[in-house]
Order: C-alpha cells, then structure tokens, then sequence
C-alpha cells in the first residue's frame, strides 16, 4: 500500500500566523503560562518563589535574567545524568552542543520534542511564504546537510550539534516531504562520517536529479560555496562517475557506497551534457542555474557573519533569488523570514509569539530621568530594563530575551 503524501497547506499556515501575531500581546501570556506550568515542578523554578504563579508580571519579579553561563551548573546536572526534574518538567533526552561559545568551549543546550516542534513551526511558516513568492512542487532540494555523530554525556544523554539533532529526527523527514522540499541525497549521505565525502555525494547525487531540482539549500551561506569551490575542483570526476555509473573510490564508506550505487547508473548522456555546461561557462558564473535549470531559489542563513560569502553565492547563482532563512540562536528560535523577497542584506524576521515568551532590553536607554537641581538639569542614568514584545519601538535596537520549553528561563543569548 502506497504511503499517502500530505502536503503542507501553506494558506492554512500563513492565516495562523496571521491570527497569533495579531493577538499578540494574550498570546505571549498564554505562551508563558503554557511554559510555567509544564515546567512548575523544576527545581530551578520551585527555587524563586513563584509558588504556582503563571502571569508575567509574577514572573518578572520572580525569575532573574540570566546569561547561558548562569544556567551551565543545571544543564551540566542534567547531561550528568541527574533525572528528577532540574530545568524542565519533561525529562531532557538530548543536547544540543552549539557552534558559539562560552568561556572557549561550546555551550550545552538542553533540546527536548517541544523545541523540536517549535523548529518546525518556524520552517513551515517561512516555508509558506516563500511558496506564495516561489511556488515549488513535484521536485527536490540539494541540500549541503550533514550531520555530525552523536557522542554521549556522562550521564547517557545523546549530544550532538543542534542541526543533527534536527536532522536525525523523525518529525524532520516527514516534514520536509511535506513542504515539497526533501532532500535528494540519501540518510546515509547525510549522516556519513566523512564530511567530504558526504559532499562529494551530495554534488553527484544533485546532478543525478538536476532536472528535478527546485531549492538549493545549506544551514549557512558558506557552506553552498564552498560546495560549489568543490564542484569546480571535482566536475570531471563526477562526469566519470555518471558516464560509467560507477562511484569514485574516494568513496570508501560502505554504507555511502551501497546507497550511491543504487542511484548510479551508467548515464553518459547525462555527463556529456554536464560537460557540455561546464566548458561553456565563464569563471563559473552562473553555475547553479546551468546544472539545475528548474531551481526557484537558494536558501540559507545569508546575515551577519554570512553576508562576506553573498558575492561568491550571487556570481554561482546569477539571477536566481537568494533568500535568508530564519533568526535563531543555540538557545532557540525567534523569528521566521516572512519577506523572501527582500535580499538578505536587507531580510526582516517576525517574531512568533506561541513558540516562547519573549523580552527585550534597549541596546541604548530611550528614557532619561531628569532632575531638576537649583536651575540646573541633570541626568540620573538608568538601567535598561526589560520590555514586553509588544512594547517595542520602531527604529530602536534591542537585546533579545528568550523564556522557552526547553529550560532557558529569561535567558539572553
């Protein structure tokens, strides 16, 4: 019996979002009250004296601002196998080991099914989006992923970078299927252990299907450049590969070369017009679009500290779209890329008020206390403090504040 493919309904999608950031404000306190009572029993929160408490006002008095390194001693427990409820009602099963860090070492951050879900609202709303702006259908994504192995904590928990986390989920397929966007290469190319190897194989498995590609994608701007750099090093030796339908030995894992070998056929028609592509080109400008003639878009994290690599990316890309995904931070997401049309220098990211409870806090004080003083006016700095979501002001900047499923209570980034 086939399996039945359900496909996302992004108009469903996009009204929801509509309906909870017009309300905003309720529910962020819905929001909040769903975090504080999962999480009561926790010891970290039966030690501030909410005594039960749910509302934001109680919440703010009771709980402190902290940083990731305020929390480390009660992640730490948890990876050291402390079960009874530290952080989170829900016992922790995995940690997500981040790409920045504290102190020179990577931070452990607690990843639970409820940031799972969360991960996943903000990639179907993006997702929704940008299919009205660059409708896709019946196709594939060559997406650079890799998931890096598992290792284990002292106390037995699965700890890993938190796109592999993702990545080795069962939610993440599925979804995927469900936005017409997975991924062309099989698991065991993206969870190989060989990170060059597992390019290699996404390159070949991408010319396979190039006429059914429709989004290239990668976590980071940088890494589908340097995926092209390879390609521009290796076209020649994937032509063999396709013209003979045999894999090259570069690739000795067994388990990649079984999944490739059942993709990989004798094609030299195929290989004779890659080469044909290859040959025409001009210091490959234009590369994505001549080997994938049907893709919309390319998809990555394109700000910050991308931004250097979106010269490189558009000379590949020549006129097909680039498009920033979503704002984030090891400790959660915050934002979807509802605007795919804007370039990345200039994308702009709505905050969904169901996924956490959010604060923030003025880079700069907007409000000075004056202080009239025998004629004379003085100025008593303040502190900032933090305000609501939906207190924000137009041009000002802000520090985020994230309160979530996962155990980060008024954290800051």
């Amino acid at each position: 019996m086939l399996e039945k493919k359900e496909i996302l309904d992004v108009e469903k999608v996009i009204r929801d979002f509509e309906v909870i950031t017009k309300d905003a404000e309720n529910v962020q306190r819905e929001t909040l009250k769903m975090i504080l009572e999962e999480n009561g029993c926790a010891e970290y929160l039966q030690n501030l004296g909410l005594n039960g408490r749910t509302d934001p006002e109680s919440f703010k008095a009771c709980v402190p601002l902290v940083t990731h390194k305020d929390l480390e001693p009660c992640i730490q427990r948890v990876a050291d196998g402390v079960f009874s409820p530290i952080l989170t009602g829900k016992p922790i099963t995995t940690i997500s080991i981040s790409s920045g860090t504290t102190q020179g070492k990577p931070k452990f951050v607690p990843f639970n099914d409820e940031l799972m879900e969360t991960t996943l609202q903000i990639f179907r709303t993006s997702f929704a989006f940008r299919n009205k702006e660059f409708p896709i259908e019946n196709g594939r994504a060559l997406q650079f992923i890799y998931s890096s192995k598992q290792i284990k904590t002292k106390g037995g928990l699965f700890a890993g970078t938190a796109t592999s986390n993702v990545f080795r989920n069962s939610q993440f397929r599925k979804a995927m299927k469900a936005m017409q966007s997975e991924c062309c290469s099989p698991d065991e190319v993206i969870f190989g252990p060989d990170f060059h190897q597992s390019l290699y194989c996404h390159l070949l498995c991408g010319l396979i299907f190039h006429e059914e590609i429709r989004l290239v994608s990668s976590t980071f701007a940088y890494s589908i450049v340097l995926a092209f750099r390879t390609f521009e090093q290796v076209w020649e030796e994937l032509c063999d590969d396709i013209r003979e339908g045999v894999l090259t030995s570069r690739i000795t894992f067994p388990s990649v070369r079984s999944a490739m070998a059942k993709l990989l056929k004798p094609n030299p028609e195929l290989a004779d017009l890659i080469e044909k592509k290859c040959s025409g080109l001009s210091n490959w400008y234009g590369l994505i679009p001549e080997l994938f003639p049907n893709v919309k878009y390319i998809y990555g994290i394109m700000t910050g500290c991308m931004e250097p690599y979106l010269k490189k990316l558009r000379h590949y890309a020549a006129d097909v779209p680039l498009i920033s995904a979503d704002y984030g931070s090891s400790e959660g997401w915050i934002g979807a890329n509802i605007n795919p049309s804007l370039p990345p220098e200039s994308a702009t990211y709505a905050v969904l008020p169901n996924i956490g409870y959010f604060e923030v806090i003025p880079l700069k004080e907007n409000v000075e206390e004056h202080m009239q003083d025998n004629g004379n006016v003085s100025f008593l700095s303040m502190e900032p403090k933090p305000v609501d979501l939906t207190e924000v002001r137009v041009g000002e900047e802000y520090e985020v504040i994230i309160t979530n499923f996962g155990g980060e209570m008024s954290c800051s980034p």
